[in-house]
């Protein structure tokens, strides 16, 4: 994430900035998803992830503002969103 920030020009800036899109709202979602099987949370998260990415880049295209900068900035926060709402709501107990 922060090689893509700083816009330097490593050649490991393109793998990790992908690398991190996918497994922050991945990692948020399957955190989310811990009452189901390994395999379903596992494709279910691998799923909400693209889904997340696909809707943040819609909406800044849509709202034609799109940069790589604010997309990374924004699939940061939404994850970090989903992170705290795990860790502020208590589990149901069944």
């Amino acid at each position: 994430m922060l090689l893509a920030l700083t816009g330097s020009h490593s050649p490991l800036r393109g793998p990790f900035t992908l690398f991190f899109l996918l497994a922050a709202p991945g990692a948020a979602l399957a955190v989310l998803l811990r009452g189901l099987e390994p395999l379903g949370r596992t494709l279910a998260s691998i799923a909400g992830a693209i889904v997340v990415n696909m809707l943040v880049a819609q909406g800044m295209l849509t709202l034609h503002s799109w940069s790589i900068q604010g997309g990374i900035v924004t699939i940061s926060a939404i994850s970090l969103v989903l992170l705290l709402r795990c860790a502020t709501v208590e589990p149901r107990k069944t």
